[in-house]
């Protein structure tokens, strides 16, 4: 894999100007509950069906733009919102997030993918917090399991391959306004 000039530091600006983003979502009710040992089968499930109102959409969108990727991309092996299915048995009825951010480019699905790539790592911590506490195994958050470090590493060796200099504000960008948009949709009533 070769980097183009100036798009390694797509993945430092991710990271350091999305932080208080991502900061801010994981204060939600379900993180505290699962920080403090305590969560319950009630949050767990409220907080899954909020994720399938978010993700699916986002995968709808990437599915219309999946030509925009290559194989190496991996796409079909990166949806999860079977796993929510799996999760949620009632999972068709729940509302879907009305205020998507942009992911009408490809950079736009980049940064969006990084906020939704990321969690897979977020949900291998989510499952180990659940099992201590007693709480069934959930699909979502066990997701590719002991292949979600490989496909992490993939994806963020091919986003800065992706990124360039004239793409890498947007990726930023649409990463900041997805964690944004999903903080807002999460914290909805």
């Amino acid at each position: 894999m070769t980097v183009s000039a100036g798009s390694a530091d797509v993945l430092t600006r991710l990271r350091q100007e999305t932080r208080p983003y991502h900061d801010a979502l994981e204060a939600n009710e379900f993180n505290q509950q699962l920080k403090a040992g305590t969560p319950t089968e009630a949050a767990a499930a409220r907080f899954l069906a909020k994720l399938y109102g978010f993700v699916v959409p986002f995968e709808a969108q990437l599915r219309a733009h999946a030509e925009e990727f290559g194989p190496e991309w991996e796409l079909t092996r990166r949806y999860r919102a079977s796993l929510l299915h799996q999760d949620l048995p009632a999972a068709a009825t729940l509302p879907l997030a009305p205020n998507l951010p942009p992911l009408h480019t490809r950079a736009q699905l980049l940064g969006a993918m990084y906020v939704l790539e990321g969690s897979t790592l977020g949900g291998q911590v989510i499952s180990r917090q659940l099992a201590k506490a007693g709480i069934a195994a959930r699909a979502y958050f066990s997701g590719h399991a002991e292949q979600t470090g490989p496909l992490w590493k993939s994806f963020v060796g091919l986003l800065a391959e992706a990124a360039t200099p004239a793409t890498t504000d947007e990726i930023v960008a649409s990463a900041i306004l997805t964690f944004q948009r999903l903080h807002a949709w999460i914290e909805q009533a």
